[in-house]
């Protein structure tokens, strides 16, 4: 150890002195007594004459000093970091994770990050050093979290399961991303309530392993909500009691849609059904023929169901409630995207058969939009009871009618190509609810028909917004509220053109970059270069 010595210069007294303190201090293994220390009988110090400098004092080690810690490095990144000086946590053999009282439902939230950092799951015991806690309880916003790091353990709490299993998110990509969890507070929580995917399973089949991985990402990026689109032109990719002479010969069992959505639900992900009509039906008019919409000329659209048919009402309510008792989800989507015969430039001259049943049942006034209003209206009728919120695409709801779209539907807006499209503000302005799926920024469609690109992620990270709901141009700000959130959607227009694994890797980067800008609305710091890195580290 080294010594300070102040005074005069060293003297015979002073060197003997010193000598005999290096004496002690080699034959003790230990340092010199320090100036509070009592001298002890026969010391140099006890010998030292009365008018001798004072013994040499040591310098006290230093306290190791840390840096402001820094926010930790996430995808999506978290809105708020409380800097603090510490050295913050790793996974270490002998920390673990455990689960605080009253908490008892985040055991499998505890037992999946235990997995993941490689270190051992308690369960409910008191937190001991290097242990990572979770909690239940707090006042905050859905899917909120609060995580600190302090005294060498995290606690990550919050008020619902999902913003507990969001923290346990934060902490493994920091680890992932520089070997450690800074110290700190984070507290976070997301900007939009929906936030997902969407997967076209009609057109292309995919395994429920390769859904089952998508979940996986879906959860560590902190997104909540996937979409199914199972029933098409295409396919019909879902087993069905009801109606199994629908069913593509390669579909998903109902023993593999309850192992998907047992997963789901440990991701905290809500899977969102679809049966498209009454349009996209081209696997039930090839099982029942006598369904296919025909045009006054004898023109069979494809996919085309006629809505004047009883018989096409019956067999498409049977399929709705079969499966809203497979899907326990919050939502339904019903479709009504996209129906031939409302694509024509004079509906009922195209199909008078259409226009006479509009007028037989809503009067003089009626026309095939009333008609197929009343359709999108009779289905949301039947799954309504189950308690689900319902969706609809935006362009099976139309202005001017004599029927109107169930106030209570969700517009979920794609598009602004079809005849007489409406502007997103038509739909926010009559206070309409609306889910952002716009097809210039977040469309992947295979084979990039119709002038579509596959979209890297760089423009939604750098260009898009929840407002940019049609286009490039956002709504005004006003409505942001009303805009619920986003989903990237995969289409298979053209299936063979990709595997998928080709798929997976193909939406890995845009999934990121819309769980950014549907997490934290702040503009990114990042450049997209940085962005992409580390994503790519955190995956």
């Amino acid at each position: 150890m080294r010594y300070s010595i102040r005074g005069p210069r060293r003297g015979p007294a002073l060197l003997a002195t010193s000598v005999a303190l290096a004496t002690v201090a080699a034959c003790s293994g230990g340092a010199a007594p320090g100036p509070s220390a009592a001298p002890s009988p026969g010391s140099a110090t006890a010998s030292a004459p009365s008018g001798a400098p004072p013994s040499p004092t040591p310098t006290p080690t230093p306290t190791r000093t840390y840096p402001l810690s820094s926010a930790p490095r996430t995808v999506p990144a978290v809105r708020a970091h409380e800097a603090a000086r510490g050295p913050g946590w790793k996974p270490a053999p002998t920390g673990g994770v455990v689960i605080a009282a009253n908490s008892g439902g985040l055991a499998d939230e505890g037992k999946l990050i235990a997995g993941e950092l490689g270190i051992p799951y308690r369960g409910a015991v008191a937190a001991g050093p290097g242990d990572v806690e979770l909690a239940l309880g707090g006042t905050g916003a859905p899917e909120s979290y609060t995580l600190a790091v302090r005294g060498g353990r995290v606690r990550i709490s919050g008020p619902d399961e999902a913003g507990v299993f969001y923290g346990t998110r934060t902490l493994k990509q920091s680890v992932k991303a520089t070997g450690a969890m800074p110290e700190g507070t984070v507290n976070d929580r997301p900007a939009k309530p929906q936030r997902g995917l969407n997967v076209d399973t009609a057109r292309k089949h995919f395994t429920a392993g390769w859904i089952e991985d998508r979940i996986r990402e879906m959860g560590d990026l902190k997104l909540n909500q996937l979409g199914l689109h199972f029933s098409d032109d295409q396919g019909f990719r879902i087993e069905s009691d009801s109606h199994p002479e629908v069913v593509s010969a390669q579909h998903l069992t109902k023993a593999e849609v309850r192992r998907i959505l047992a997963l789901a639900a440990e991701r905290h992900v809500t899977v969102v059904p679809e049966i498209d009509s009454p349009g996209h039906l081209g696997a039930v008019i090839a099982a029942h023929p006598d369904l296919q919409l025909r045009s006054g000329t004898g023109r069979a659209p494809r996919g085309a169901v006629d809505i004047a048919n009883p018989a096409s009402a019956k067999i498409v309510d049977d399929l709705l409630r079969e499966y809203a008792q497979l899907f326990p989800g919050a939502y339904w989507h019903l479709g009504a995207d996209e129906y031939v015969a409302l694509m024509a430039k004079d509906p009922e001259a195209t199909y008078p058969a259409l226009a006479r049943a509009a007028k037989a049942k809503y009067g003089p006034s009626g026309r095939v939009q009333d008609l197929a209003t009343g359709w999108l209206n009779d289905r949301a009728a039947v799954v309504r009871p189950t308690g689900k919120t319902l969706k609809a695409w935006n362009d099976g709801f139309f202005t001017g009618g004599v029927v109107n779209a169930a106030k209570d539907l969700e517009v979920e807006y794609w598009t602004g190509k079809e005849i007489g499209a409406r502007q997103p503000v038509s739909y926010l302005s009559q206070g309409r609810k609306m889910v952002n799926l716009n097809d210039e920024y977040l469309y992947y469609v295979l084979g990039e028909p119709n002038d579509f690109a596959y979209p890297t992620g760089r423009r939604i990270y750098e260009q898009w917004t929840p407002l940019v709901v049609r286009g490039t141009g956002p709504v005004p700000a006003k409505y942001d509220p009303q805009i619920l959130g986003a989903r990237f959607a995969v289409w298979c227009d053209l299936a063979n053109s990709q595997t998928p694994a080709q798929v997976a890797a193909g939406i890995r980067l845009p999934l990121a970059a819309l769980s950014q800008k549907l997490w934290n609305p702040a503009k990114p710091t990042a450049s997209w270069d940085q962005f992409r890195a580390l994503a790519e580290k955190v995956r």
